[in-house]
């Protein structure tokens, strides 16, 4: 399948997102419906590059990307909904970033940006990309070269904006 991209439409594909010790299923249309969203993923939680600067960042900007109009901002990786919701504590993002799993890779498969990381033990995964979308549909897509970090970032992103 080809990749996403600018001008589409995001596929409609049930997700996962733990609030309140319960695992919710929602599905993309309604996290993306009638907003304006920014939406970054990335090879997994708790990874060196994801922890230490692609998370944080989205935190320390959040504010910032608010006042440019954004109406939500989620974190979305190949990982079960448990670990994104404990990995979000940990980084203390509370409602700033929304935490989204996507634990069997349906939606990043559907949209064309897997990466099989099966050498390094991971399996498949999420590329690592940045995208600006409003109401279901993709305004902005930066996705990295492999093992890069140079678009994908929140100042980028609040830089497009």
């Amino acid at each position: 399948m080809m990749a996403i991209k600018v001008g589409d439409k995001l596929p409609s594909i049930d997700l996962q997102h733990k609030i309140d010790d319960q695992v919710e299923t929602i599905n993309s249309d309604a996290l993306f419906g009638g907003k304006k969203v920014v939406i970054f993923a990335l090879p997994g939680a708790f990874t060196p590059t994801c922890s230490a600067s692609h998370l944080p960042g989205y935190v320390v900007h959040s504010d910032q990307l608010f006042d440019k109009g954004i109406d939500r901002i989620i974190c979305l990786s190949v990982n079960d909904a448990h670990v994104m919701e404990a990995w979000g504590r940990q980084h203390n993002v509370d409602d700033r970033v929304m935490m989204i799993a996507d634990g069997s890779a349906h939606f990043t498969r559907a949209i064309g940006l897997e990466v099989d990381l099966d050498a390094g033990g991971m399996g498949i995964r999420s590329q690592r990309y940045a995208m600006v979308v409003n109401d279901g549909v993709v305004e902005l897509l930066n996705v990295e070269a492999p093992r890069a970090f140079e678009v994908s970032d929140a100042e980028t992103i609040l830089a497009s904006l």
